[in-house]
């Protein structure tokens, strides 16, 4: 019976199933060259480096370590925000409008992926008409301003990632491996 209880937990753990310590890796996306990969590792800031033994604090992937969602919190300084869900990757404006207008528009973000990419957000966008206070028409706009914002966003984004990848690469230094350049 012992016997059978451990083939059981030990297939359990040595799953590849996504339940037990190994995690799906695409081969198409990590270089099959060993120093092409450690390379890739470092630029991306993955591993460990022996000097930071002892060091104070670590590496935290919160909502104002994510470029994408940075980029959009900057851009939508301009209006109101109602709804915004890290956890849920959403973020919503409230009702606005310029005072000279009767209109107000709604600017929903919704974030597909972390990866900064052309398919990484959908935005949508929906305009108010009122003609009294009970009187409201709500219609969804689909026109080159959703377009516009999307590609701004992801500009920035991609502004805030290069940026962030410098100042990481200026702080931790060059890694060497001895007897490889590259």
């Amino acid at each position: 019976m012992k016997k059978l209880l451990i083939l059981i937990i030990l297939a359990f753990f040595t799953s590849s199933c996504g339940g037990g310590f190994f995690k799906y890796s695409d081969a198409k996306k990590n270089p099959t060259n060993a120093n092409d990969r450690i390379k890739k590792n470092v630029e991306e800031g993955r591993g460990f480096r022996l000097g930071s033994i002892g060091k104070k604090g670590g590496d935290f992937l919160f909502s104002s370590a994510n470029p994408m969602w940075r980029a959009t919190m900057e851009k939508l300084s301009f209006a109101p925000l109602s709804v915004v869900d890290y956890g849920g990757g959403i973020i919503i404006t409230d009702w606005f409008s310029d005072e000279s207008s009767d209109e107000e528009i709604k600017i929903s973000v919704r974030f597909l992926t972390n990866e900064i990419r052309s398919d990484a957000i959908k935005i949508i966008i929906h305009k108010r008409k009122c003609e009294n206070f009970n009187n409201c028409k709500v219609t969804s706009i689909e026109n080159k301003t959703n377009q516009e914002i999307r590609i701004t966003i992801l500009r920035r984004a991609a502004e805030l990632q290069s940026s962030d990848l410098a100042k990481s690469k200026e702080e931790s230094g060059d890694y060497k491996i001895p007897g490889k350049n590259f």
